[in-house]
């Protein structure tokens, strides 16, 4: 059983997110991914995604698999730059093919 916790932290630039997958199961969990693309960050705001970590960035395509045994954890990055201040819902999710594990935040950013 994977269990998601999001983090933030400001950097000088902007924020930088964390998503962490611990196996907190009893038996070891294999992720499959499509990509090199292992998380994905968005914000929210009033509903609508103002911002997304992927846009622009290109990924490989080729399939992996990543095995996580039990107390295992797992952590992938995303940088905002530059955000605009205001009011966010921040969600991190895992890119896994085998597994939908999300988790959010709210994050205000004061100008």
């Amino acid at each position: 059983m994977l269990e998601p916790t999001l983090s933030v932290r400001p950097i000088e630039t902007g924020y930088e997110f964390v998503l962490t997958i611990e196996n907190v199961g009893e038996t070891a969990e294999e992720l499959s991914f499509s990509s090199g693309k292992r998380a994905e960050f968005t914000a929210q705001q009033d509903g609508d995604i103002v911002w997304q970590w992927s846009e622009g960035r290109m990924f490989t395509m080729a399939l992996s698999t990543d095995r996580i045994d039990p107390g295992e954890r797992r952590s992938y990055t995303g940088t905002w730059e530059d955000p605009t201040p205001g009011e966010y819902v921040i969600t991190g999710r895992l890119e896994a093919t085998t597994h939908d594990v999300e988790a959010t935040i709210e994050l205000t950013i004061d100008e």
